[in-house]
């Protein structure tokens, strides 16, 4: 991530980019989360993913310019915890569950090819992926190739790539590029026969919880400092941001690549599993070494609701 930023940033430990103006724009409520049917089959992704084309990947904050930024509360719905079924910035060394259902994501966007990170959560379809939404659409484009290499470490893919069957993010992400709802969804197809979550297990998710809690992030960082290559975290407390979104904000130094990583609460560090509640989703420049995550509330219960449905 570039910390020398010309104007005021935006996604800026993330995306190290930058804001020239300030909109509000008004954000359907309640509205229908937005899926998209992947135009590729899944054995042509498989075969477009090559490892080569994987460690070039671009970390899409590289490539993305300043979405919209307002402060304003994000609507919120009955507090819900699913748990899954049993089944600071530093590399984790531990191991447990966390280290099959985080994994990068690899897409093509405007035709270069790009990574975030994602997360796979428990789902009545045993298919669903959690990322932020600018891991899934962009300025009116959703990305093609979409896959997921749940627990990538080091060029390896241990429990095979995932291709994406559709697409979804929240109709506040599509409408306006919000940040207060960068949320995005893939389901993906069945690999060998088998569903996502049978094969590396899935984190619980919750919604409308209380803010300021403590919380795990995890994700992919492939800007300097970091290559991409492991799982990186941070942990501790939160705060509610108070500049330009009401996202949740924690001390963390992950870099682009990152985007659509995993924040927890309630993560076990001896099993390597917790509930979801947001994703790394973007930074200041003039607040260097603090990330964001959009609040899971009632719109984001809806884009999970029907991601599991697909």
């Amino acid at each position: 991530m570039k910390k020398t930023a010309t104007r005021t940033g935006i996604l800026a430990a993330l995306l190290g980019l930058a804001v020239t103006a300030l909109t509000a724009v008004a954000s359907p409520a309640h509205a229908a989360p937005v899926q998209r049917e992947a135009a590729t089959g899944a054995q042509a992704v498989a075969a477009y993913w090559t490892p080569e084309r994987m460690r070039s990947a671009i970390p899409i904050e590289q490539l993305v310019k300043a979405p919209n930024l307002s402060p304003k509360d994000v609507a919120k719905g009955e507090s819900t915890v699913i748990h899954a079924i049993p089944n600071g910035g530093g590399a984790w060394t531990g191991a447990g569950k966390i280290v099959q259902t985080a994994g990068r994501v690899f897409f093509t966007m405007g035709g270069r090819n790009a990574s975030c990170s994602g997360d796979a959560v428990t789902s009545a379809n045993g298919s669903v992926v959690i990322t932020a939404g600018h891991c899934v659409k962009y300025q009116g484009a959703w990305h093609t190739n979409w896959t997921f290499a749940p627990g990538y470490n080091n060029g390896n893919t241990p429990y095979g790539t995932w291709a994406a069957k559709s697409t979804l993010t929240t109709p506040q992400w599509e409408a306006s590029e919000d940040m207060n709802y960068d949320v995005g969804a893939a389901v993906v197809n069945p690999l060998n026969g088998q569903k996502l979550t049978d094969v590396v297990g899935a984190q619980g998710i919750a919604f409308n919880q209380a803010r300021n809690q403590s919380m795990y992030t995890f994700g992919y960082p492939a800007a300097a400092p970091y290559d991409g290559t492991k799982l990186i975290y941070c942990s501790g407390s939160t705060i509610t941001d108070f500049l330009l979104t009401k996202d949740h904000g924690m001390s963390c130094d992950m870099t682009g690549g990152s985007s659509g990583g995993p924040w927890f609460l309630n993560f076990s560090e001896a099993t390597g599993a917790g509930v979801q509640a947001s994703v790394n989703s973007f930074g200041y420049t003039f607040l260097p070494g603090y990330m964001f995550g959009p609040y899971f509330g009632a719109d984001v219960q809806n884009l999970y609701n029907k991601a599991q449905a697909a």
